[in-house]
């Protein structure tokens, strides 16, 4: 069991949630740490897991994907692990979540267009084998994220 974090872990966690290319430098400047308890302390927050990675913070529509939708998909229980497994080759599916409630699997799925959006879920997604349904939730407008605080 990873051991729990701390005030500073936290504090770290935030700080490189707003700027994942932040310099250990100014993190420990920022938190008034000294450099090497940074590096200690993020090293083991990644070798634990709680780090995960570094991304950018891309713009969907900017990058070429101007059409994204929820799609919700009901799915035999016994096939969910492969299911799982093909969704994440596909490219432009985002997000998978196995959820609770009146479907099984909830995708945000981003494409270049609705023509690219029906050949991901019609031809690729319901053609997977224990898939059951599919129903699709057009995204209209998507508020830009919030910076963290």
């Amino acid at each position: 069991m990873a051991s729990p974090l701390d005030d500073t872990d936290r504090r770290i966690l935030d700080a490189l949630t707003r700027d994942g290319r932040m310099s250990m430098r100014t993190l420990a400047e920022t938190l008034h740490i000294s450099r090497a308890n940074a590096y200690a302390r993020v090293e083991r927050l990644q070798s634990s897991g709680v780090i995960r990675g570094y991304r950018a913070d891309v713009d969907p529509v900017l990058s070429g994907l101007g059409t994204s939708a929820y799609v919700t998909l009901n799915v035999r229980q016994a096939d969910w692990r492969s299911i799982r497994e093909h969704l994440q080759t596909l490219p432009g599916v985002e997000h998978i979540a196995l959820v609770g409630g009146e479907f099984d699997v909830v995708l945000l799925v981003r494409a270049a267009d609705n023509a690219d959006l029906r050949r991901v879920v019609l031809d690729q997604i319901q053609g997977m084998a224990g898939v059951i349904s599919t129903r699709t939730l057009l995204v209209f407008e998507e508020p830009e994220p919030r910076p963290s605080q």
